[in-house]
């Protein structure tokens, strides 16, 4: 599973690229690890290899071209490109990759890919974050040094002359991609596909904030902790996460754009705008808005409008058939009805698709443990009165449902879990294989896409001509050919009416499967909050297993 990063660095000083691939770095701050004396330390294992240059004297050697071509003297112009092909931690042990033969890969990936350029190849077998995965660093000055033989991948004269800047064009960067695939392939490693845009795309910018924001979390809920202060949350959540979760519970019950954009205004309090068709979304703390581009296709336009399409198809549908809003069965005019909590609960297949109704209970707050409201009589004063309420309702909660003992809410409790698991391994199930059918409509598209090209490619009697000139669709083409043969069971290429179908029959699952899910999971959000009025109203915090204790009556 190789991938490749990019990144493009304005930084004159080429040492300080050299510094980073030989000495230990933080990973979270990128400041060199110093010993005791205030010296880097070197890396435990590396391997460092020159293209164009040596490769302890890249500094100098990419001046001095610099300096003879007049180019790379301005501060806002890019001096280097970083690429960072990184294996899979799997690749190690399973597929036998060593640091030396990654290195090997490495070096002739960069003659192949950017030919007369002055680069630095270095390979690190300590992985990141304690991954273990063995990745290889390759940065080239961005002014080329040699004049090469022009390759299927450039598209100007530019790309292969001395004294020209490198440039990272779209089309380029699908040819890199293609290329580690295609290595990957040769050496027997694991791969994923690089051509797909990621449904929830994490760029390594948010990766990072990610990291950083649950290490102070961490250390900020160990503080309170230490002071008695049970955390609010355990879990960082950056601004990108809030806003994939938000619209993803807004769209799967919105029927339009408008009741999207209210969802998401009145209860997650995200701004929705449409600029040239193009959604964006506006986070609580910034002014600044977020595109869906920059979310994953998950969240642009094309998607989400499938989504609420769909949604409205199915409230369509619906509309005739009778909806239970409990986990009840029907009136039975012939026996009494028993209390809600001794009614049976039905198979997962038989669950009303209902949105759950809030009752509006809420946890008494525990004054004991609240820093607050011992330090402010008043407020102490309102949270007194808010239990009052909150545990009246409770009670009203219980007399109505028809609880007599704690065990019966406890029992409920569980059952209530245990289909609120079920369903939500139904819904994930169903996800995966609406994600693998979408996967097949895209690569479906890129081959019927680039068919033509192909055909002309097989009549044309200047083939090696004709790949040079068509190599981006050519490689697209032979990608798709390649990806659906082996997912295919008999080796045929999939119909796309059928692929089209089958999705559309996934999305009423999934959209069946979501509605389950949210009714047992309020529900059983729901009982937790009565659950623990009534233990914190009892003095049961404390509690022994239920065949330990005997029946606590509640009535």
């Amino acid at each position: 599973m190789a991938i490749l990063k990019h990144i493009a660095s304005k930084n004159a000083d080429y040492g300080e690229a050299q510094r980073y691939l030989i000495f230990q770095h933080d990973e979270y701050t990128g400041k060199p690890v110093l010993d005791e004396n205030g010296k880097m330390q070197l890396r435990e294992e590396y391997y460092l290899d020159g293209v164009e240059c040596d490769p302890f004297s890249f500094d100098m050697e990419c001046k001095e071209l610099n300096a003879r071509s007049h180019k790379n003297q301005k501060y806002d112009e890019i001096k280097s490109h970083h690429y960072i092909i990184s294996f899979d931690p799997k690749d190690r042990d399973e597929c036998g990759l060593t640091g030396e033969r990654a290195q090997q890969l490495g070096l002739a990936y960069c003659k192949k890919n950017f030919p007369g350029h002055q680069a630095l190849v270095c390979t690190h077998t300590d992985g990141h974050n304690g991954s273990g995965n063995i990745h290889v660093h390759i940065v080239i000055n961005s002014l080329r040094k040699n004049d090469v033989e022009r390759q299927d991948f450039m598209e100007r004269d530019c790309d292969f002359r001395a004294g020209n800047k490198h440039h990272l064009t779209s089309n380029y960067l699908v040819y890199l991609k293609q290329s580690l695939m295609d290595l990957c392939t040769r050496e027997n490693l694991h791969q994923v596909d690089l051509l797909t845009k990621a449904e929830r795309k994490v760029t390594e910018k948010e990766y990072h904030a990610k990291r950083s924001g649950q290490k102070k979390l961490e250390e900020r809920n160990r503080q309170m902790l230490s002071d008695g202060i049970t955390p609010r949350t355990t879990v960082f959540q950056t601004q990108k996460e809030y806003l994939r979760a938000s619209i993803d519970e807004a769209a799967a019950s919105a029927h339009d754009l408008k009741e999207l954009e209210q969802i998401l205004s009145e209860k997650f309090n995200i701004k929705f705008k449409i600029s040239r068709g193009r959604f964006s979304y506006v986070h609580p703390d910034r002014e600044k808005p977020i595109t869906g581009r920059s979310l994953g296709t998950h969240y642009e336009k094309d998607y989400l409008m499938e989504v609420i399409e769909n949604n409205s198809h199915i409230e369509n549908t619906g509309k005739d058939q009778t909806v239970q809003n409990e986990i009840l069965p029907k009136e039975n005019t012939t026996a009494p009805e028993r209390p809600a909590h001794q009614q049976e609960i039905p198979d997962e297949a038989d669950m009303p698709a209902a949105t759950f109704k809030k009752s509006g209970l809420r946890l008494v707050t525990d004054l004991q443990h609240c820093i607050k409201a011992q330090q402010s009589k008043a407020y102490a004063g309102k949270v007194k009165l808010s239990n009052l309420q909150n545990m009246a309702k409770t009670l009203t909660y219980v007399q109505e449902h028809g609880y007599d003992t704690v065990e019966d809410m406890e029992s409920r409790l569980a059952e209530i879990k245990e289909l609120a698991s079920s369903s939500r391994k139904k819904l994930k199930d169903t996800e995966d294989k609406l994600r693998q059918v979408n996967e097949q409509i895209h690569y479906t598209g890129q081959y019927l896409a680039n068919k033509s090209v192909y055909s002309q490619f097989l009549k044309s009697k200047n083939k090696g001509q004709f790949r040079q000139e068509h190599s981006v669709k050519l490689a697209l083409y032979e990608a798709a050919v390649k990806f659906l043969k082996e997912k295919s069971s008999d080796g045929k290429l999939p119909n796309l009416q059928t692929l089209k179908a089958e999705k559309e029959k996934l999305l009423v699952q999934k959209k069946e499967a979501q509605e389950k899910y949210y009714y047992c999971r309020d529900y059983q959000k729901e009982l937790n909050t009565v659950c623990t009025n009534i233990h914190s109203a009892l003095g049961l915090s404390q509690r022994r297993p239920a065949h330990q204790r005997e029946p606590e009556n509640i009535s």
